[in-house]
């Protein structure tokens, strides 16, 4: 497998997100509880032991000053350990666009922002460059700016998204969760806009079943386009055990709802179009 959305932070950092979770906060909105609360190693052995052959060290910063620091940590990572694809984050400030650039000679293949968390609109002035840059470098950028798991007012939802795509049509964004609660709408976003992808972060799995299940009318157009669907996991931040036998269960329990939801679809999902978005 390919497993496009997964975290690494700095261990303190990855403690404080945790114990963030643990409080089930304003932009949590629900019980969380971390299952694989491991160190760094074990982690790492647990991604390879479960098949996945490449994954990704995603960080966002939810404060100006934090993005120079994460992306240094992340392409470090990558450095000591070859399975996991250079990542690379930025937070809408002075710099940024350098940044940015730094991080892209310095071999960043994905990026990720978090538009909840971060507090920010993608549309704003400081970034448009930057969606510029990574539209022209065919880098991915994993972007959370679906409402789940709690709307934030000004920061989430598809338009958001859809502003950026207009002045940019040509970026390669995967936006995680399936857009997540909006899902039509980030569905329609993909087929209007080729290089729009989703992940399949938690979704179909039965904790988010609970709080955002995916209309069953939907699946036909989620079949109709197979090379625009990428495994997506968040391990470890995760309120349930054996990440990928549940996350890949609830795949494949979809064939029963849309047939042509098959094996083809998953392979394509779980291997060939992560493999062909970070280029590997």
């Amino acid at each position: 497998m390919v497993d496009i959305h997964t975290h690494f932070l700095p261990e303190r950092m990855m403690r404080r997100v945790w114990a963030h979770f643990d409080e089930a906060g304003p932009l949590i909105g629900r019980p969380w509880p971390i299952e694989y609360r491991w160190d760094q190693d074990r982690r790492l052995a647990h991604l390879r032991q479960m098949g996945v052959r490449r994954f990704t060290a995603l960080t966002y910063a939810h404060r100006p000053g934090m993005a120079a620091d994460l992306t240094d940590f992340a392409l470090d990572l990558s450095a000591t350990e070859p399975d996991c694809v250079p990542s690379a984050t930025f937070f809408p400030e002075d710099g940024v666009l350098d940044h940015v650039r730094s991080a892209l000679d310095r071999g960043a293949r994905v990026f990720k922002i978090h538009a909840q968390v971060g507090g920010f609109d993608l549309r704003e002035h400081a970034l448009d460059e930057v969606w510029g840059l990574l539209a022209d470098a065919a880098a991915p950028v994993v972007v959370h700016v679906g409402s789940g798991p709690v709307p934030r007012a000004g920061f989430t939802g598809p338009d958001k998204l859809e502003g950026v795509l207009r002045r940019h049509p040509d970026l390669t964004a995967v936006v995680a969760h399936l857009g997540a609660p909006e899902y039509a709408m980030f569905l329609t976003l993909a087929e209007r806009y080729p290089r729009v992808h989703l992940d399949t972060t938690m979704a179909f799995t039965d904790f988010f079943e609970q709080g955002a299940p995916f209309p069953v009318d939907l699946l036909p157009r989620l079949a109709a386009m197979p090379d625009r669907v990428v495994l997506g996991s968040d391990f470890p931040n995760i309120p349930y055990p054996y990440a990928y036998a549940h996350q890949l269960e609830a795949l494949e329990r979809l064939r029963e709802r849309e047939p042509r939801l098959d094996d083809d679809w998953l392979r394509a999902v779980c291997w060939f179009n992560g493999q062909r978005l970070i280029g590997d």
